[in-house]
């Protein structure tokens, strides 16, 4: 999970400037790091971007909220490449709000302190996952109160679920992700789902906003990928039905083409990502050529009718 969190805002005139971050390891966010988050999310209009250095990647994230004032605030995070970035992004979305409520840019302190609870908090939600006997110790602990409170029926329940969910809750999550892995979304966001259902009977809040919403993100997938079949074909016939043209009307790629990164993205295709870019590069500067060819065809045209008068 997380090594570090980041919080900066990207300037119209200026550019990205880091406000505030927290890291477990000496790998810091550096002015080069912020340009290239900065170039996706300013040139690529990516709501989020990732952005690979050695065995390192950085998620970045818009901070998109009505009681925000400020519309250029992002959100990031350092982890390692072996990482599971779909869990962190399902955890980004249940803490955007407390991001949001808790950014002061006059107290610097104030954020750090917060982006320090922070990483805390979402490394005790995968452990929780990952160890059954982590969820029976905050059981435990739930059941104490209500019994205090006087509320023996609620805790003599609590406490029969938690000899059985926490286990059947750990297993379904490592089958989900296994499912996930394999391809099957479909298959994996269903457990995710059956999973969420046995956090609630638990009142693990927190698991049950963070599994319903990887299942959320895994449901995505499907449609996706069809998206992308789709529009690689319609791209293909464009293309085709193009080469008829004498100059091919290269503007009718662009929504595609740009389409077709946000999925790559999306899917953190770094690979195809990079030639979707370059592709695109070469469109527009096709498209400038086309432009400027017609516009001389014009003054062809207009010198010719000049000569024949």
């Amino acid at each position: 999970m997380p090594i570090g969190l980041f919080l900066y805002e990207i300037d119209e005139s200026f550019g990205p400037n880091l406000l505030a971050d927290y890291n477990l390891t000496n790998i810091k966010v550096s002015s080069e790091l912020l340009e290239l988050l900065n170039e996706k999310h300013i040139e690529k209009k990516l709501k989020e971007a990732v952005v690979r250095k050695e065995d390192i990647r950085y998620f970045s994230s818009l901070l998109e909220s009505k009681a925000l004032e400020k519309k250029n605030l992002y959100f990031g995070c350092i982890l390692r490449n072996e990482e599971d970035l779909l869990s962190l992004k399902s955890v980004f979305a249940n803490i955007q709000e407390q991001v949001i409520e808790n950014y002061n840019i006059e107290d610097k302190k104030n954020i750090k302190d917060f982006l320090k609870d922070t990483i805390t908090s979402i490394l005790n939600l995968i452990e929780k996952l990952k160890e059954p006997k982590i969820i029976k110790e905050t059981i435990n602990e739930k059941t104490k109160v209500m019994l205090d409170e006087g509320k023996l029926q609620e805790a003599r329940e609590l406490i029969d679920l938690g000899e059985v969910i926490p286990n059947e809750l750990s297993e379904l999550v490592k089958e989900a992700d296994d499912l996930f892995n394999e391809g099957d979304y479909k298959k994996s966001k269903k457990k995710f789902m059956k999973a969420s259902d046995l956090a609630e009977l638990i009142q693990e809040i927190e698991i049950v906003s963070f599994l319903r919403k990887k299942a959320e993100n895994i449901g995505n997938y499907p449609d996706l990928i069809k998206e992308k079949e789709r529009i690689q074909k319609e791209i293909n016939r464009q293309f085709i039905d193009d080469e008829k043209n004498e100059f091919r009307p290269y503007e009718l790629l662009l929504p595609n083409i740009k389409r077709l990164i946000e999925i790559s993205n999306y899917f953190e295709d770094i690979e195809e990502y990079d030639i979707l870019v370059d592709l695109l590069e070469k469109i527009q500067k096709a498209i400038d050529i086309s432009r400027e060819l017609i516009d001389i065809d014009v003054e062809i045209s207009q010198k010719i009718g000049k000569m024949n008068n």
